[in-house]
């Protein structure tokens, strides 16, 4: 097993416990609501964002614990994405990491709530002393995932993909699309780091370039996925996109481009972290798996 999975295994497993601990339980009236936040939250997935917000931190000598915390957050917000995007209002999807979604499992009317309480509990976390010692560091991170989650992040992407659907968007619009969409939360898991370890603003700018070249690339490997894969490999229904008539880098430019596209993108993140030396090698490793998975 190389170095980067055995990372991206102790993210995954770093973040699971941490969610499993911070979740409620309850045997009492809400009990529905929080098995459904923990049905959506837990047991599944890349964690792929966790892995950002845990190695850019690492960079600044950031505690893992601290770290563990924002990246729970930033989980709990992804996780609420999901949910709400597989309702039969939006992308209307019955699977999702290889399990019936969540509407599919507790009804509409739970997900949609487990999805609000998903959201808002993330700025609880990150609201606690757990996550920084500094209230003005706490402030600066809910500031950041509220922005990289809300109407100028990634619910505005959301609003953008529907508005998209049976329209000829150009290579433009796609792109500011899918950094709102998908982009937005990914550049705040790498920039969590820089926020968490008081870093400078060149070192601040150098992750945001990095996660602004990486989304794309991560995105345009998702879209040609939807077009290769199939739901056993993906553990969601594919070929979603073409079914709906969106625009995507893949449809504008054609598989081979896209690819050539995704590589380029992906080669460019890695030159953004040369300041980092071989402190950031693992970030330069997901850039690489980025457009490498098959998932």
């Amino acid at each position: 097993m190389d170095q980067f999975t055995t990372a991206l295994m102790h993210a995954a497993s770093t973040v699971e416990h941490a969610l499993d601990a911070l979740l409620p339980k309850s045997r009492d009236s809400e009990a529905r609501l929080f098995d459904a936040m923990r049905y959506a939250a837990l047991g599944g997935g890349k964690r792929l964002r966790p892995f950002l917000v845990l190695n850019s931190a690492s960079l600044f000598g950031v505690q893992e614990e601290c770290a563990a915390r924002v990246a729970a957050a930033v989980e709990c917000v992804h996780s609420y994405s999901l949910v709400h995007d597989d309702l039969p209002c939006m992308d209307d999807d019955d699977l999702r990491r290889g399990k019936p979604s969540t509407h599919r499992q507790f009804g509409e009317a739970t997900a949609v709530l487990a999805g609000d309480a998903l959201l808002s509990f993330a700025f609880e976390i990150l609201s606690e002393s757990g996550a920084h010692e500094d209230p003005n560091i706490r402030c600066e991170l809910v500031r950041g995932l509220a922005m990289a989650s809300g109407p100028h992040g990634m619910v505005g992407g959301q609003m953008l993909d529907l508005e998209s659907e049976n329209q000829a968007l150009p290579v433009g619009a796609v792109t500011r699309l899918q950094q709102l969409k998908t982009g937005a939360l990914i550049a705040f898991s790498c920039e969590a780091g820089a926020i968490l370890g008081k870093a400078s603003p060149p070192h601040r700018q150098a992750l945001h370039a990095y996660a602004h070249d990486f989304g794309l690339a991560f995105q345009i490997t998702d879209d040609l996925l939807d077009i290769e894969g199939n739901a056993e490999m993906l553990g969601k229904t594919a070929g979603k996109d073409q079914v709906a008539g969106k625009s995507t880098l893949v449809s504008l430019l054609g598989v081979e481009r896209a690819k050539v596209q995704a590589k380029f993108l992906s080669d460019q993140a890695v030159k953004h972290l040369d300041l980092f030396d071989e402190k950031a090698d693992l970030l330069r490793a997901a850039a690489r798996f980025a457009i490498a998975r098959r998932a």
